[in-house]
């Protein structure tokens, strides 16, 4: 089997990447008709309200995930996602018959926006582990860069169908439908075969363990600036459904279905960069400030593109920027944590990542309705490569790097520790070390 898919050999990864891959479609669906139902329908082309919906959604991340966290490293992840994925599921079914009877309004949207949250705080934290009890130690970044490609192959399909069933049927059809798929993953949990499953360690019940998650981030600095990039990222840069809504709608005068295929084509470069993190065994702090900067650059070509056409084209180097960016910073996260913390330094994480969004997206919605869309897209670059350019001069001079550029030589960039004193977290820092120079050392022979 190809490298690129070599984790689908394992029958419960198999049984699993086909059920999310058919309940992505479904979410990306509701996505596009939430979104749309809000602006179109319930609001009159209002940015701050599909701010204010995306932030309900992803607010209670903020103060749940770290109990959520430690739920997930307590209790059997496989049931814990029976119940989250269920009660997801029954929501949105309860939102899609609210809108079919006709009687829904924008506060019915923003109260089942928030039980989503709620929802998905819970689920976030036991989805992202739960990989690693489908997949042998040495598969997980494949299985990390495979979840990232299902998620991102339904982009493809998902908005484009949505808007072209808005146009036909309305947007309450979407919601049914997004809550039936959710099926297709608890099928998908209760056929696993659950002898095959390498079953993480459970974290004792003590108290302190929140804090202990906290403390061991806080000794990890390369974990903090990955989530101070992916922070500062996702705030500003990563509102896709708010600023393709707008530009769509108010700058090009499009309808539904455009707007629909925007985030199909944004997901292509989505899809790219999940097949070629697939592919990494080992991806590097470098990495997620590299591939942020790259962001800061695309998202700034595509905020000037004068048509629809063109700003549809640029959406496929800003796909692939994201999510390069977001694949790095899970795998290496996870690769490099104790399993009995996983859970809850996945949760920080989490709440780093889906937590800035409820501070984002109403600023983001707000500088749309003020000053245009075009400037909504625009400050997410201009942050974005100022905290790459932060992080990456912060690393070199506390990290004591050398960083170095070699044009005909592979690899190409090289970066080693010139002192092995600092930073606090010298053990990990070794092993980082360590583990660099081998690669660069197999990169150089493979070359060779």
């Amino acid at each position: 089997m190809s490298t690129t898919f070599s984790s689908l050999q394992y029958y419960n990864y198999r049984v699993w990447f086909g059920a999310a891959l058919v309940a992505n479609v479904g979410t990306w669906m509701q996505r596009v008709a939430q979104d749309w139902l809000v602006l179109s329908d319930l609001t009159d082309n209002s940015g701050v309200a599909v701010g204010v919906v995306t932030a309900l959604q992803f607010a209670p991340v903020l103060a749940l995930s770290a109990w959520a966290g430690l739920l997930a490293d307590r209790l059997p992840r496989r049931r814990l996602l029976m119940a989250t994925q269920g009660a997801m599921g029954l929501l949105a079914l309860g939102l899609g018959a609210l809108v079919l009877s006709g009687n829904v309004e924008l506060w019915h949207v923003y109260v089942f926006a928030g039980l989503l949250g709620v929802v998905s705080a819970f689920d976030n934290p036991v989805r992202q582990t739960f990989v690693a009890e489908m997949v042998p130690a040495d598969k997980l970044s494949n299985a990390v860069g495979l979840n990232s490609a299902s998620f991102n192959a339904a982009r493809l399909v998902g908005p484009g169908v949505a808007g072209l069933l808005i146009a036909a049927v309305g947007s309450g059809w979407l919601f049914i439908i997004n809550g039936v798929t959710f099926g297709a993953t608890i099928l998908a949990l209760l056929y696993m075969r659950t002898r095959e499953l390498h079953v993480l360690p459970s974290a004792p019940r003590e108290k302190g363990q929140i804090r202990e998650g906290i403390r061991y981030v806080r000794g990890r600095t390369d974990i903090i600036v990955i989530m101070v990039v992916v922070g500062v990222v996702s705030t500003f840069g990563l509102n896709f459904q708010l600023t393709s809504a707008m530009m769509a709608k108010v700058e090009f005068g499009m309808g539904p279905g455009e707007y629909g295929i925007l985030g199909s084509i944004l997901a292509i470069g989505s899809l790219t960069g999940a097949l070629l993190a697939a592919r990494r065994e080992r991806p590097r702090v470098r990495l997620v400030i590299g591939s942020a900067f790259g962001f800061a650059v695309a998202t700034g070509v595509m905020a000037l593109m004068p048509t629809y056409a063109t700003f549809a084209v640029a959406c496929i180097p800003v796909g692939l920027a994201s999510l390069t960016m977001m694949t790095a910073a899970n795998s290496t996260i996870q690769m490099s944590v104790d399993p009995v913390m996983r859970g809850r330094v996945m949760s920080l994480y989490m709440i780093v990542f889906l937590g800035a969004t409820p501070v984002g997206s109403p600023l983001v919605g707000w500088i749309a309705e003020a000053w245009g869309p075009r400037w909504a897209i625009g400050v997410g670059s201009i942050t974005a490569a100022l905290v790459a350019v932060g992080a990456a001069v912060w690393a070199v001079r506390n990290w004591h790097l050398e960083v170095r550029y070699r044009v005909l030589q592979r690899p190409h960039l090289v970066v080693r520790y010139l002192d092995a004193g600092t930073p606090t977290d010298r053990s990990a820092r070794a092993e980082t070390r360590r583990r660099l120079e081998t690669e660069d050392a197999q990169e150089a022979a493979r070359a060779a």
